[in-house]
């Protein structure tokens, strides 16, 4: 697409003469990333202010820069209000706004997100759908599976991969939204047909500072679903009827609405639900029929991800017999409430609670399991929200037998000065600080006994540790699992 014609879906068009109209072949924001004909967008970031890359973009072979001042560079320069807007307009022109050809599905919320994605894209494929999935652990395109760096990618990168789905021929697109990513306006551009809330607990104050910033960033999903009706195309809003939140979203958004729940009463309902450590049982209740369900799934938290991720089917057009069957077919997703089996006497569970909501869910449904003592191995990363460790920490004592306080990804930070500030939340009260997360892991699985559950805390799917400015391997269910092969050879030999 020549440079002139892209220019022309800015609101203000700045002005490039006929001789300074190449051809662009791609847009980045990673002067790294740049090749002959890109056009390279400066953006400035936390740490590094894209303008100072300029230079290098050109000898890379930039053929013109988009950028927020002057640049003394020899490629024509587009000076913009703001950078990351103009990013997310030039890409949707340029990749031929791909959401508009896809059936769009955005699911946010503090937890659940990667659960209730991954429910809704299993569904989709057992009505015939042809699914594209953006998530915290990868990116899928039918059935080929790409890495990514956050929950949600920045919006040059989202573009882009939506236009390979358009390519691939998938037909619906089932996406995480950050608030980060709301607040960044990263999915700008992106034409959602349904928005999905989890629900709304302490997150990320690190970055959003209060509550009702983080609420109102979430708040951006469904006021970005737009205020015209289109009765041939309309618009979703899904949302969990048993969080306040609820009702400020609803307040926001013009879109049709669907409510999910449990204890309020909602479109789609579960209800005399027993949770067994073998699964889970409920009436699932909706105004399109009432089904018992009968899951592999263990959980109250994965029956309010199932909910979220029937009532989203529902608005996407799902026959409910489809969808029914589909989530009696469900499984767990890798690192959420995940059990590791190395034939040990007691369940050892890997889970991705790494809020105070997300990790008293979690334990409540393994103090269920729990016929002897409830062990937990529980970190808080370093660089993010303080105001969660003392948190934390308080809710591993209440709920659990053996608290192992340890390290997450600390990061820049001291692993002891987090270890402070969680130990300063349960003072006099029984624990233990394991700064090394391996030791701490160790330490649990060797401690426990039959009947008893240790659960693993914080980290779910990730592969790897940020200690310092360097990242080293480590796999929570590997480190468990090994741990539990060493406890074997000792009772072996004992």
């Amino acid at each position: 697409m020549k440079l002139t014609k892209l220019l022309t879906y800015l609101t203000t068009e700045p002005s490039v003469n006929d001789s300074q109209d190449p051809e662009i072949t791609s847009i980045e924001m990673d002067s790294r990333e740049v090749k002959k004909g890109s056009l390279f967008v400066c953006v400035k970031g936390y740490t590094v202010d894209g303008h100072d890359f300029a230079q290098k973009a050109v000898e890379n072979g930039a053929a013109a820069i988009v950028a927020e001042r002057e640049l003394d560079v020899d490629v024509p320069v587009i000076i913009v209000r703001q950078s990351l807007r103009a990013l997310s307009v030039l890409s949707d022109a340029f990749y031929g706004q791909p959401t508009k050809k896809l059936q769009l599905i955005g699911i946010t919320g503090t937890n659940g997100k990667t659960s209730t994605t991954h429910m809704v894209d299993e569904i989709l494929k057992k009505a015939g759908k042809s699914t594209g999935l953006i998530g915290t652990m990868y990116m899928k395109i039918g059935d080929e599976t790409l890495p990514v760096k956050n929950t949600t990618p920045e919006s040059v990168t989202l573009q882009k991969t939506f236009k390979k789905m358009n390519d691939k021929q998938v037909d619906t697109a089932i996406m995480e939204v950050s608030s980060h990513a709301l607040s960044l306006g990263r999915v700008h551009g992106c034409d959602y047909d349904i928005a999905v809330f989890t629900n709304l607990t302490q997150d990320h104050l690190d970055y959003h500072k209060t509550m009702d910033e983080y609420r109102q960033a979430k708040s951006l999903l469904f006021s970005q679903l737009g205020g015209a009706f289109n009765h041939e195309h309309p618009k979703h809003a899904v949302l969990n009827a048993d969080d306040e939140a609820s009702a400020y979203f609803e307040k926001v958004t013009a879109a049709h609405i669907s409510t999910y729940g449990i204890k309020n009463n909602a479109d789609v309902m579960a209800k005399n639900i027993t949770i067994t450590a073998q699964g889970t049982s409920f009436d699932l209740v909706t105004n399109k029929g009432t089904k018992h369900i009968t899951m592999s799934l263990v959980g109250q938290f994965n029956v309010y991800n199932v909910l979220a991720a029937v009532a989203t089917c529902i608005a996407a057009g799902i026959p409910f017999e489809t969808i029914t069957e589909a989530v009696e077919e469900l499984h767990g997703v890798r690192g959420r409430f995940e059990l590791v089996n190395q034939q040990q006497e007691f369940p050892v569970i890997v889970d991705y609670a790494h809020t105070p909501d997300s990790l008293e869910n979690v334990l409540k449904t393994c103090r269920d399991m729990t016929v002897g003592k409830l062990f937990v191995v529980v970190g808080c990363g370093g660089d993010r929200d303080k105001t969660k460790r003392p948190k934390m920490a308080k809710i591993a004592v209440e709920l659990a037998d053996e608290p192992i306080f340890t390290s997450d990804n600390p990061r820049s930070e001291d692993p002891r000065a987090i270890l402070r500030d969680m130990e300063a939340g349960v003072e006099n009260e029984y624990y233990h600080s394991i700064a090394n997360r391996e030791q701490a892991i160790f330490f649990a699985i060797a401690n426990a006994k039959k009947g008893d559950v240790v659960l693993i805390a914080g980290k779910g799917h990730e592969t790897y540790q940020q200690i310092g400015s360097e990242t080293f391997d480590f796999d929570d269910a590997e480190v468990a699992a090994r741990a539990i092969v060493e406890l074997n050879k000792n009772k072996t030999n004992s």
